[in-house]
């Protein structure tokens, strides 16, 4: 086994998240064209994490609540109906313009039509998070985590959320929990930031036991030299990628495992939906291969909480990225951003291209 994971754990799965609410018209209609729209409770982080949560695992969610919000409750709810389990402060509204939930407007796009988010982040609690809030020795050290994800949309929200969660990571790596790290590059987040956010970037990646992005994240976030130019053909592309994750090795040792997706988009409802992974020194590798999309939105977090649910159930790393791409595909057949898997048998299936009817 690459990973030794900790045992006798609470939590097989910790995140840490900034809550939500998602707003998407039905039909794939677009925003200005719509007078009904759906609520749902939205994170990356929490994205990825229900596809553990579904397939039965425990999970840790810390995240900020605003103080008797309708808002905070129905989010609570959700987290709930998903068997997560949550902590976080109650911050006090403070009046109309104080704190709020953000709210990330969705236009799931059709045919021809690309999607198109609209973000909305003023007054986000989120932006509150910090370490003093939660008792990392109880979390850490008597719960017990065995894995931890972080999401650089997290690190990167706030001054005060980055040194949140490179303190999460060290109190990770001190009680022996294994530290995940999705880069998520935002460019709106970063204006003016860069040097500060690049140097907790790395650290964290210094701690990271599992390297996860693509290659403007490589790129923007660390300063690492991205894919060659080269010819069009998928082989090519791979070979430009493998090149670049070989670098991203070289800076950041520590960690076992550095994965990316790789995603043509032929139209908004079809893709050609691909993954690698450097396990070690293996290099796992699917081949994009066609699927077909309801919302993208989400395929990347789906893909990441596959992965890291296949490292925790002790699988072979070959399974490890089967499980991920597989796991990202049933993400984007769902109207919510997270997957809702009924079983394992339903990602094997999907990862096998069986689509008959099961009865």
């Amino acid at each position: 086994m690459i990973f030794n994971i900790k045992q006798n754990c609470k939590y097989s799965l910790l995140v840490a998240t900034s809550m939500g609410l998602r707003v998407t018209p039905p039909d794939g209609q677009p925003i200005q064209s719509s007078n009904i729209l759906r609520l749902q409770a939205t994170s990356a982080e929490t994205n990825v994490a229900s596809i553990s949560s579904y397939l039965g695992l425990p999970v840790k969610v810390l995240t900020a609540f605003v103080k008797d919000s309708p808002f905070a409750s129905f989010i609570k709810s959700d987290l709930r109906s998903r068997g997560m389990d949550f902590e976080g402060p109650q911050v006090p509204q403070g009046g109309p313009w104080g704190f709020r939930h953000q709210i990330n407007v969705a236009d799931s796009g059709y045919g021809s039509r690309g999607p198109r988010v609209w973000n909305d982040r003023a007054g986000e609690v989120g932006r509150t998070l910090d370490v003093k809030d939660f008792d990392l020795d109880r979390i850490f050290g008597q719960d017990g985590v065995q894995i931890v994800h972080l999401s650089g949309l997290i690190a990167a929200l706030s001054p005060a959320t980055g040194k949140f969660c490179l303190e999460i990571a060290r109190n990770a790596k001190k009680y022996g929990s294994l530290i995940s790290f999705d880069l998520n590059y935002r460019a709106s987040f970063w204006k003016d930031r860069e040097k500060e956010l690049h140097d907790i970037f790395s650290e964290i990646c210094g701690l990271a036991d599992i390297l996860i992005g693509n290659e403007e994240d490589f790129q923007l976030c660390l300063g690492i030299d991205g894919p060659e130019a080269g010819g069009k053909d998928i082989s090519s592309k791979i070979d430009g990628f493998k090149e670049m994750i070989a670098r991203v090795r070289n800076e950041y040792p520590n960690a076992k495992v550095y994965a990316t997706t790789l995603r043509q988009v032929c139209d908004t409802n079809t893709h050609n939906w691909g993954a690698l992974m450097l396990c070690g020194d293996k290099w796992e590798i699917v081949e994009p291969r066609q699927i077909h999309v309801l919302d993208r939105i989400g395929g990347g977090d789906g893909f990441v909480g596959g992965l890291l649910y296949a490292i925790l159930k002790g699988w072979d790393s070959e399974k490890w990225i089967q499980f991920g791409w597989a796991s990202g595909a049933l993400a984007t057949t769902f109207l919510t951003d997270y997957a809702q898997p009924a079983d394992e048998d339903q990602i094997w299936s999907i990862w096998q291209g069986n689509a008959r009817v099961k009865r």
